[in-house]
Protein backbone atom coordinates (compact mmCIF):
# COMPACT_ATOMS: atom_id res chain seq x y z
CA UNK A 1 0.00 0.00 0.00
CA UNK A 2 1.38 3.40 -0.92
CA UNK A 3 1.73 5.16 2.57
CA UNK A 4 1.97 8.53 0.87
CA UNK A 5 -1.28 8.27 0.00
CA UNK A 6 -3.12 6.45 3.12
CA UNK A 7 -1.29 9.25 5.16
CA UNK A 8 -2.88 11.98 2.76
CA UNK A 9 -6.03 10.16 3.06
CA UNK A 10 -5.94 10.07 7.02
CA UNK A 11 -5.04 13.49 7.12
CA UNK A 12 -8.00 15.07 5.04
CA UNK A 13 -10.23 12.46 6.90
CA UNK A 14 -9.47 13.62 10.09
CA UNK A 15 -9.34 17.72 8.67
CA UNK A 16 -12.51 17.23 7.01
CA UNK A 17 -14.25 15.76 10.33
CA UNK A 18 -12.43 18.26 12.56
CA UNK A 19 -14.17 21.07 10.36
CA UNK A 20 -18.12 19.12 10.23
CA UNK A 21 -17.60 18.85 14.21
CA UNK A 22 -16.88 22.51 14.18
CA UNK A 23 -19.41 23.69 11.63
CA UNK A 24 -21.57 21.03 11.46
CA UNK A 25 -23.08 21.15 14.72
CA UNK A 26 -24.60 24.15 15.25
CA UNK A 27 -26.21 23.63 11.70
CA UNK A 28 -27.70 20.64 12.70
CA UNK A 29 -28.81 22.12 15.82
CA UNK A 30 -30.32 24.84 14.35
CA UNK A 31 -32.69 22.53 11.56
CA UNK A 32 -33.29 20.46 14.30
CA UNK A 33 -34.95 22.90 16.24
CA UNK A 34 -36.02 25.84 13.83
CA UNK A 35 -39.36 26.83 12.76
CA UNK A 36 -37.86 29.34 10.38
CA UNK A 37 -39.67 29.08 6.66
CA UNK A 38 -35.61 29.33 5.47
CA UNK A 39 -35.46 25.95 7.09
CA UNK A 40 -36.34 23.38 4.72
CA UNK A 41 -34.51 25.35 1.65
CA UNK A 42 -30.99 24.80 3.71
CA UNK A 43 -31.94 21.25 4.68
CA UNK A 44 -32.69 20.52 0.58
CA UNK A 45 -29.07 22.49 0.29
CA UNK A 46 -27.48 20.50 2.95
CA UNK A 47 -28.62 17.14 1.53
CA UNK A 48 -27.46 18.06 -1.80
CA UNK A 49 -24.48 15.79 -2.12
CA UNK A 50 -26.41 12.88 -1.66
CA UNK A 51 -27.97 13.34 -4.96
CA UNK A 52 -25.38 15.00 -6.76
CA UNK A 53 -23.28 12.71 -8.99
CA UNK A 54 -19.66 13.14 -7.37
CA UNK A 55 -18.11 14.50 -10.68
CA UNK A 56 -21.12 16.70 -11.03
CA UNK A 57 -20.62 18.26 -7.58
CA UNK A 58 -16.75 18.18 -8.18
CA UNK A 59 -16.98 20.20 -11.54
CA UNK A 60 -19.14 22.85 -9.87
CA UNK A 61 -16.66 23.11 -6.96
CA UNK A 62 -13.61 23.35 -9.28
CA UNK A 63 -14.99 26.31 -11.23
CA UNK A 64 -16.18 27.94 -7.79
CA UNK A 65 -12.54 28.01 -6.37
CA UNK A 66 -10.65 28.80 -9.59
CA UNK A 67 -8.34 31.85 -9.87
CA UNK A 68 -11.52 33.87 -11.86
CA UNK A 69 -13.22 33.67 -8.86
CA UNK A 70 -13.11 35.81 -5.92
CA UNK A 71 -12.38 32.94 -3.59
CA UNK A 72 -10.06 31.61 -5.76
CA UNK A 73 -8.25 34.95 -6.58
CA UNK A 74 -7.90 36.08 -3.10
CA UNK A 75 -6.28 32.04 -2.28
CA UNK A 76 -3.77 33.22 -5.39
CA UNK A 77 -2.86 36.48 -3.68
CA UNK A 78 -2.45 35.27 -0.19
CA UNK A 79 -0.38 32.10 -0.91
CA UNK A 80 0.64 32.53 -4.78
CA UNK A 81 -0.63 29.06 -5.58
CA UNK A 82 -4.26 28.04 -7.53
CA UNK A 83 -6.81 26.38 -4.66
CA UNK A 84 -7.65 23.41 -7.15
CA UNK A 85 -5.78 20.62 -6.70
CA UNK A 86 -4.12 21.54 -3.42
CA UNK A 87 -4.44 19.61 -0.33
CA UNK A 88 -6.71 23.16 0.91
CA UNK A 89 -8.67 22.92 -2.11
CA UNK A 90 -9.22 19.00 -1.49
CA UNK A 91 -10.31 19.68 1.83
CA UNK A 92 -12.85 22.18 0.94
CA UNK A 93 -14.41 20.18 -1.88
CA UNK A 94 -14.53 17.15 0.58
CA UNK A 95 -16.30 19.06 3.44
CA UNK A 96 -19.16 20.50 1.29
CA UNK A 97 -18.88 16.54 -0.33
CA UNK A 98 -19.98 14.77 3.17
CA UNK A 99 -22.03 17.85 4.91
CA UNK A 100 -24.73 15.41 4.66
CA UNK A 101 -23.15 12.70 6.29
CA UNK A 102 -22.10 14.74 9.36
CA UNK A 103 -25.16 16.66 9.78
CA UNK A 104 -28.31 14.61 9.08
CA UNK A 105 -26.61 12.31 12.06
CA UNK A 106 -26.49 15.11 13.93
CA UNK A 107 -29.92 16.24 13.00
CA UNK A 108 -31.31 12.68 14.53
CA UNK A 109 -29.06 13.32 17.60
CA UNK A 110 -30.53 16.34 18.34
CA UNK A 111 -34.04 15.10 17.64
CA UNK A 112 -34.11 12.79 20.73
CA UNK A 113 -32.96 15.18 23.13
CA UNK A 114 -35.47 15.41 25.54
CA UNK A 115 -37.55 19.32 25.62
CA UNK A 116 -37.95 18.87 29.07
CA UNK A 117 -34.06 19.17 30.23
CA UNK A 118 -33.52 21.99 27.73
CA UNK A 119 -36.80 24.17 29.05
CA UNK A 120 -35.08 23.30 32.38
CA UNK A 121 -31.82 24.48 31.87
CA UNK A 122 -33.53 27.84 30.39
CA UNK A 123 -35.44 28.36 33.66
CA UNK A 124 -31.99 27.84 35.42
CA UNK A 125 -30.72 30.70 33.28
CA UNK A 126 -28.55 29.21 30.93
CA UNK A 127 -28.12 30.95 27.94
CA UNK A 128 -28.69 29.58 24.29
CA UNK A 129 -25.26 28.58 23.80
CA UNK A 130 -24.81 27.22 27.42
CA UNK A 131 -28.05 24.99 26.97
CA UNK A 132 -26.39 24.10 23.50
CA UNK A 133 -22.73 22.46 25.11
CA UNK A 134 -24.35 21.29 28.26
CA UNK A 135 -27.08 19.84 27.33
CA UNK A 136 -27.93 18.84 23.79
CA UNK A 137 -24.71 17.85 22.68
CA UNK A 138 -23.92 15.67 25.90
CA UNK A 139 -27.61 14.24 25.14
CA UNK A 140 -27.06 13.55 21.23
CA UNK A 141 -23.81 12.18 21.34
CA UNK A 142 -24.59 8.77 19.99
CA UNK A 143 -26.12 10.43 16.78
CA UNK A 144 -22.49 12.91 16.82
CA UNK A 145 -20.15 10.51 17.49
CA UNK A 146 -22.11 8.33 14.41
CA UNK A 147 -21.53 11.28 12.22
CA UNK A 148 -17.99 11.51 12.48
CA UNK A 149 -17.42 7.95 11.79
CA UNK A 150 -19.33 8.14 9.35
CA UNK A 151 -17.81 11.17 7.68
CA UNK A 152 -14.47 9.78 8.55
CA UNK A 153 -15.04 6.68 6.34
CA UNK A 154 -17.01 8.58 3.67
CA UNK A 155 -13.88 11.24 3.09
CA UNK A 156 -11.54 7.96 3.06
CA UNK A 157 -13.38 6.51 0.09
CA UNK A 158 -14.40 9.33 -1.88
CA UNK A 159 -13.14 9.40 -5.45
CA UNK A 160 -14.84 11.64 -8.10
CA UNK A 161 -14.80 14.88 -6.36
CA UNK A 162 -11.45 14.43 -4.99
CA UNK A 163 -10.39 13.63 -8.97
CA UNK A 164 -12.01 16.28 -10.10
CA UNK A 165 -10.75 19.05 -7.70
CA UNK A 166 -7.64 17.67 -6.71
CA UNK A 167 -6.41 15.32 -9.80
CA UNK A 168 -3.51 12.98 -8.87
CA UNK A 169 -0.19 15.10 -7.34
CA UNK A 170 1.55 12.37 -5.48
CA UNK A 171 1.95 13.41 -1.29
CA UNK A 172 -0.30 16.81 -2.56
CA UNK A 173 -3.92 15.36 -3.64
CA UNK A 174 -3.22 11.87 -4.67
CA UNK A 175 -5.68 9.92 -1.89
CA UNK A 176 -5.42 5.68 -1.24
CA UNK A 177 -8.96 5.95 -3.41
CA UNK A 178 -7.45 7.68 -6.50
CA UNK A 179 -4.17 5.50 -6.20
CA UNK A 180 -6.63 2.31 -6.48
CA UNK A 181 -8.15 3.61 -9.61
CA UNK A 182 -4.17 4.55 -10.65
CA UNK A 183 -2.93 0.91 -10.26
CA UNK A 184 -5.54 -0.23 -11.94
CA UNK A 185 -5.18 1.51 -14.87
CA UNK A 186 -1.61 0.63 -15.04
CA UNK A 187 -2.68 -3.10 -14.55
CA UNK A 188 -0.96 -3.09 -10.95
CA UNK A 189 -3.47 -5.46 -9.83
CA UNK A 190 -1.91 -6.95 -6.46
CA UNK A 191 -1.29 -3.19 -5.23
CA UNK A 192 -4.77 -2.25 -6.26
CA UNK A 193 -6.20 -5.46 -4.41
CA UNK A 194 -4.02 -4.57 -1.18
CA UNK A 195 -5.30 -0.93 -1.51
CA UNK A 196 -9.10 -2.37 -2.02
CA UNK A 197 -8.85 -4.54 0.81
CA UNK A 198 -7.87 -2.12 2.92
CA UNK A 199 -10.93 0.71 2.07
CA UNK A 200 -13.45 -2.32 2.28
CA UNK A 201 -12.12 -3.20 5.62
CA UNK A 202 -12.56 0.32 6.99
CA UNK A 203 -15.63 0.43 5.38
CA UNK A 204 -17.18 -2.80 7.53
CA UNK A 205 -15.21 -0.94 10.36
CA UNK A 206 -17.27 2.40 9.87
CA UNK A 207 -20.16 0.39 9.89
CA UNK A 208 -20.25 -1.64 12.95
CA UNK A 209 -19.42 1.21 15.30
CA UNK A 210 -22.46 3.27 13.78
CA UNK A 211 -24.29 -0.11 14.34
CA UNK A 212 -23.40 -0.50 18.24
CA UNK A 213 -24.05 3.08 18.57
CA UNK A 214 -27.38 2.40 17.41
CA UNK A 215 -27.84 -0.22 19.26
CA UNK A 216 -27.11 1.29 22.53
CA UNK A 217 -29.14 4.26 21.92
CA UNK A 218 -32.06 1.71 21.15
CA UNK A 219 -31.87 -0.10 24.40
Amino acid sequence: MDTTALWLTVRLALATTLVLLVAGLPLAWWLATTRNRWRVVVEAVTALPLVLPPTVLGFFVLMALGPRTWVGARWLEWTGGPLPFSFAGLLVASVLFNLPFAVRPFMAGFAAVPRDQLEAAACLGASPWRRFLRVAVPVAWPGVVSGMVLTFAHSVGEFGVALMVGGSIPGVTRTLSITLYDDVQAMRYERALTTALGLMGLAFAALGVVALLQRRRGE
